[in-house]
């Protein structure tokens, strides 16, 4: 008896690891909202890190967390590291590419609470009297992320922080 729950066991095990093994190693988390002004008005809120204190969901994590801005104040070079408590974790930020009142691209580094190299995009686009603004996220799993992801969405996890951010930009931008 007891040597069959354990062969069982093992069975489903190696069932959990082959099955997370087989999860894609790449990912993108994306989102998107409307807002009620020009590009011109939205993207200096994005692409300038001294803004970000103003709509960033992450900005709230720790009342406490140490903030460093180098490089250029605002575009490509511009750059933000963090050190916070356990929710906001250590990480830095640099923009790569920024093109005016279209797209601010950005390579994200996180040390803490777990080590991931991501890259980040802020796409504008005008539509009449709005601007289409989307937040996406790319990145890779490593093996253990695809095991956790077995048990959790990371999307939805992730999405849930953009969706908050888009709405504060949106709240915002339309003042």
């Amino acid at each position: 008896m007891l040597t069959t729950i354990l062969i069982v066991l093992v069975v489903l095990i190696a069932a959990l690891l082959i099955y997370a093994a087989t999860r894609p190693a790449g990912f993108t988390v994306s989102r998107s909202t409307s807002i009620k002004a020009p590009p011109e008005a939205i993207f200096p809120l994005i692409n300038d890190f001294r803004c970000w204190t103003v709509w960033s969901p992450y900005e709230k994590l720790d009342p406490d967390m140490k903030r460093t801005l180098s490089g250029t104040d605002a575009g490509r070079g511009a750059a933000y590291a963090w050190e916070g408590n356990s929710k906001a974790g250590i990480g830095r930020m640099g923009i790569t590419n920024s093109v005016p009142s279209s797209l601010v691209a950005l390579k994200l580094d996180f040390e803490k609470p777990f080590k991931a190299n991501n890259t980040v995009d802020f796409t504008l686009k005008p539509a009449g009297n709005e601007t289409s603004v989307t937040w996406a996220m790319h990145g890779r799993y490593p093996f253990i992320a695809r095991l956790m992801g077995v048990f959790m969405n990371f999307d939805r996890l992730v999405g849930k922080d953009f969706e908050a951010g888009l709405a504060s930009l949106k709240k915002a931008a339309e003042k």
